[in-house]
């Protein structure tokens, strides 16, 4: 492990799709050390892991051919705290709806996440959001996103939509080391999200 002899915390980033370098750069602000992970090598390094938005099959298919999928999986279930946005969240989910045939994850979440639920009514959009964590509320930008439509026992759900045609609509979650959210918190400027991870990584 990468902090072990060290009070340097290290958090990776999925880098074989999706807004990499925003996720670097966030994680950089809330003071962890942070690094693009492509390989099992370099995951092996790592305390903690970014899954970023992207599309959830070319991720899977993407992880698979750098023989990532595997050494994932394993760190997920061995307890290695992971962040997943967007379609970070469908990877993380242990069941997905929506998706295609033979679709895989990563699982370790357990929730139900249905793909590309706000489709055609809402492609993409912003909204405010509440979070207990938080004094303020947090501004979301949701691109084809997912949600969360069932939530195990031990889930944590963390904020959901408050208006509009999705109103209620599940969008952060946390489970143990686990955390997931249906929008992308690097496109925003606001760093909590990523602090708040940070220091669930750090208290290891």
């Amino acid at each position: 492990m990468a902090s072990e002899g060290s009070v340097v915390t290290v958090i990776g980033v999925f880098a074989l799709q999706g807004n990499v370098r925003e996720h670097l750069q966030m994680l950089a602000q809330v003071g962890v050390e942070a690094r693009p992970v492509r390989r099992s090598s370099e995951l092996a390094e790592v305390d903690g892991l970014v899954l970023p938005g992207g599309e959830s099959t070319t991720m899977d298919k993407l992880a698979r051919s750098f023989e990532l999928f595997e050494p994932l999986q394993k760190r997920i279930a061995d307890g290695m705290p992971t962040f997943g946005t967007c379609a970070g969240m469908i990877m993380l989910a242990n069941e997905i709806t929506g998706g295609i045939e033979g679709q895989e994850t990563l699982g370790g979440l357990d929730v139900t996440v249905r793909r590309n639920a706000f489709g055609r009514q809402v492609h993409s959009f912003e909204a405010d959001l509440e979070f207990a964590a938080f004094d303020t509320p947090y501004h979301a930008v949701f691109i084809r996103a997912p949600w969360v439509e069932r939530v195990g026992r031990e889930v944590e759900v963390l904020s959901t939509v408050s208006s509009g045609p999705a109103a209620g609509r599940i969008v952060a979650v946390r489970h143990d080391r686990l955390l997931a959210t249906s929008f992308h918190p690097e496109m925003t400027g606001d760093a909590r999200l990523h602090g708040y991870f940070a220091d669930l990584v750090r208290d290891l």
